[in-house]
């Protein structure tokens, strides 16, 4: 049952209050590769930034003659004006869309789940339905925390209509995205920041003290001494998070907190695969230059094979 693995979420989500609040609440985009970008020890970073991690693999294992082939394939899907030039805008947008792949299928599997009426739109009934229609009837008499299901529910609710631009009560495939994945999403902030108040506001005065902002990462046992951190993140709110030294912290604030202004990795990324390309150096790349340094887009056996001779050399 649906209903049961949110529940299940929701102890998740207790077992982590130990975890030190800036670690839990803050949203960092995910990075693009799990290597060191260093151009002189092999293209690993690269790679997993263009193609993503799991079809960066997939190349490896692919002699040179497939991976260019494939890489060209690539390049026709990239320029999409279909000038004959990879852009930096062009660039960019690809490599965010391969990093959101995981994003991606996790929405694909949970759209079979809801989409009952195969229709290729999920609408807020299917939604609340296939999740709590077990229990709606008897208004969650059947749980033991009625009222957790119950905010459970209100709050699904106010997600979804905001996820649902245009009102309708019907989600389209991207706004259903929006619904499960709101931090990817600049209109569904609002959402974020409100919903993380309501987790750390104990005392439903809408704001956040002090007490609930430490309370959300510690809760000492009995004897427990607080650790070292707690007075650093104690200082941190009184310093850096409390910008208007109110005592509090408001939403514009929370904001602040856990969506801080971010490097766009993406743009970096692409801004480098072209300036390292680029011959002619006029700001964009054909499919000639990119295929003339395909190994920097992308891996194969034969690369795959002179990355190990280099970190065995390393090593040595």
């Amino acid at each position: 049952m649906l209903l049961r693995s949110l529940f299940c979420a929701c102890i998740l989500v207790a077992v982590a209050m130990a975890v030190p609040a800036q670690e839990k609440r803050v949203h960092h985009p995910a990075d693009l590769s799990d290597h060191v970008h260093d151009d002189a020890h092999g293209y690993q970073y690269d790679h997993e930034a263009f193609l993503g991690k799991e079809e960066a693999k997939t190349f490896d294992q692919l002699t040179p003659e497939e991976s260019k082939d494939r890489l060209a394939k690539i390049v026709d899907r990239i320029d999409t004006n279909k000038d004959g030039y990879v852009n930096h805008a062009e660039l960019h947008h690809w490599i965010k869309h391969r990093q959101r792949r995981y994003i991606e299928e996790n929405v694909n599997k949970n759209w079979k789940d809801y989409d009952q009426n195969k229709d290729d739109k999920i609408s807020w009934e299917e939604y609340k339905n296939t999740t709590y229609g077990y229990y709606l009837g008897e208004e969650f008499d059947d749980v033991d925390d009625k009222a957790t299901y119950k905010t459970m529910l209100a709050r699904d609710e106010r997600r979804f209509k905001s996820a649902d631009r245009d009102g309708d009560g019907i989600a389209t495939r991207e706004q259903f995205t929006a619904f499960l994945h709101p931090e990817e999403f600049d209109y569904m902030m609002d959402v974020v920041v409100q919903e993380t108040i309501e987790d750390i506001d104990k005392d439903g005065d809408g704001k956040i003290n002090l007490d609930e902002y430490i309370g959300d990462m510690f809760t000492p046992e009995d004897g427990e001494e607080q650790p070292d951190w707690v007075q650093t993140e104690k200082k941190h709110f009184a310093e850096f998070r409390d910008t208007n030294k109110d005592g509090y912290l408001d939403a514009g604030e929370v904001a602040h907190w856990i969506l801080p202004g971010e490097v766009d990795h993406a743009d970096n990324e692409a801004k480098h695969l072209i300036h390292e390309t680029d011959s002619d150096q006029d700001g964009r790349i054909t499919r000639k230059e990119i295929l003339a340094n395909w190994n920097m887009f992308v891996g194969s056996q034969a690369t795959n094979y002179g990355e190990d001779l280099t970190k065995s050399h390393d090593e040595l």
